[in-house]
């Protein structure tokens, strides 16, 4: 079985979810592999005290993506006591606000050239450097001493080049678009079971089903690009369908998902662009029609829009 957790190395429970993780799958055959959520995608390239930072309301409210429903305070100490209830310590205690996505991309890295294994392995070296040893796991220094510890030698040397940059980015779209919203989240094919539940919940989550078939990469990216337009994110949906557009220029459905990309983040011009080709194309296209219409309007060419905008309602009533 494929396991997926998607999870921020500075989330508490992520390190405790590993734990349970762990103990619930013990004596099976699964693959386990780390994806990334950031808790606080503000956190600044240098880390600064956590203490002084946890005075920022700002921080207080990022970390509740980590502990939904529960205040800052009352997330340190309940963390820091099944923290140790499930092992891990003695000297529970994070002591940096820092960021963690040259962690991410070392995770990621580890997973493409030496496995699963080896990846689980530096997540685990990571979190204990993070919340055990007060390291800094920002600093550059401190990732490559974890990564030889974890066996992944050469990503000491990855660290200066931008290799993993922008996969990480790119896993952060999916899983917003699969609709992870904190950390950590377990996903075994669409079926998410989202916080550091008990081994044994874990358990029956695994035992609930068997992975689904997975659907086509192109099928599988288009409901991604389509999902991140419904939360709100059209630069996300338009980065997530880059290689579509590369790969599938002329396809319909990705020029007219392109569009939409387009015209909520307010690139009218390219937006008129498309539609305009795709109306030429399918003068019946009712949709097209009215994206284009409204597209018109938003330029300031009203009268341009107008037989656009009729033409969708008749053939659409719905988009009177």
């Amino acid at each position: 079985m494929h396991i997926e957790i998607w999870a921020d190395v500075v989330c508490g429970w992520a390190y405790i979810g590993k734990r349970r993780l762990e103990r619930a799958v013990a004596g099976t055959d699964v693959e386990v592999v780390w994806r990334p959520f950031r808790i606080d995608p503000t956190t600044p390239d240098e880390a600064t005290p956590l203490a002084e930072a946890l005075r920022d309301p700002v921080v207080d409210a990022a970390l509740q993506q980590c502990a939904p429903g529960v205040s800052p305070a009352q997330h340190r100490v309940r963390v820091a006591e099944i923290a140790a209830a499930e092992g891990i310590g003695p000297g529970w205690g994070a002591k940096w606000r820092t960021s963690s996505h040259d962690a991410h991309r070392l995770l990621l890295l580890a997973h493409e050239r030496a496995g699963a294994a080896v990846q689980n392995e530096l997540a685990e070296q990571v979190m204990k450097a993070h919340f055990l040893d007060g390291a800094d796991i920002s600093d550059r220094k401190v990732l490559a001493e974890l990564t030889a510890k974890a066996g992944f030698a050469e990503g000491a040397g990855l660290l200066d080049t931008d290799a993993g940059d922008r996969e990480v980015r790119e896993l952060l779209l999916i899983g917003k678009a699969r609709g992870i919203t904190s950390s950590p989240t377990i996903v075994v094919g669409d079926r998410l079971l989202t916080g550091a539940q008990h081994p044994e919940v874990i358990a029956e989550f695994l035992a609930g089903g068997g992975e689904d078939r997975p659907l086509p990469v192109e099928v599988q990216r288009l409901r991604w690009v389509e999902s991140l337009l419904a939360q709100g994110d059209p630069l996300g949906a338009l980065s997530l369908l880059r290689p579509l557009l590369a790969e599938h220029p002329e396809d319909p459905n990705v020029r007219r998902l392109a569009a939409r990309g387009y015209f909520h983040s307010a690139q009218l011009h390219r937006a008129h662009e498309v539609l305009t080709a795709l109306v030429a194309a399918v003068p019946d296209d009712a949709y097209g029609r009215l994206m284009l219409g409204r597209t018109l309007h938003r330029m300031g060419r009203a009268q341009e829009a107008a037989p656009h905008l009729a033409m969708a309602a008749a053939m659409t009533p719905g988009f009177a």
